[in-house]
């Protein structure tokens, strides 16, 4: 299974992709950001992040993409611009034939780390170590969105028996 993990940003927009190997091993295939010019109007950057996304999906063909659920954030600009980028996001996925997962970030937290209230520098290291990755992947943005394709994957196996056995 092929899971791409999306951390939303305006000026920065993390991605991962990651896919589940034998024995239950995670492997990352690729992660990164897709960042936009701050001197680039609203649209413009909207319009590259759809972009960017869409090439993405083409070539790694996720059957998930995993989007962080946005919380309410005391900088409104902020949290707007993270909603719009979140909206091309999954109009993205929904364009390349990808279910749309989002879980919060407690929700992913607690997934990789075992711990809710987790550091940023926590999800690092456990993504690093997870993946078998040597460095904590940089920049941040693309360790969170690995710690996003991470958490569903994690639950995906208990997910698909709960939904097997509804339908007996």
């Amino acid at each position: 299974m092929f899971v791409m993990g999306i951390d939303p940003g305006l000026s920065r927009c993390g991605y991962g992709v990651v896919r589940r190997g034998s024995f239950a091993e995670m492997v990352a295939l690729a992660a990164g950001v897709i960042e936009t010019p701050p001197s680039a109007s609203l649209p413009e950057r909207l319009l590259t992040l759809l972009e960017e996304l869409t090439s993405l999906m083409r070539e790694f063909r996720p059957e998930a993409v995993v989007v962080e659920r946005i919380f309410f954030q005391h900088n409104v600009r902020t949290a707007m611009s993270v909603g719009q980028a979140s909206g091309v996001v999954m109009a993205a996925a929904q364009r390349c034939g990808a279910a749309v997962i989002q879980y919060s970030p407690n929700e992913v937290k607690q997934s990789v780390v075992g711990y809710g209230s987790a550091t940023k520098i926590q999800v690092q290291t456990m993504v690093a170590q997870i993946l078998s990755l040597r460095e904590i992947p940089q920049p941040p943005d693309a360790a969170d969105a690995l710690a996003l394709a991470l958490c569903h994957l994690s639950g995906s196996g208990l997910r698909g028996a709960i939904s097997a056995a509804g339908a007996s």
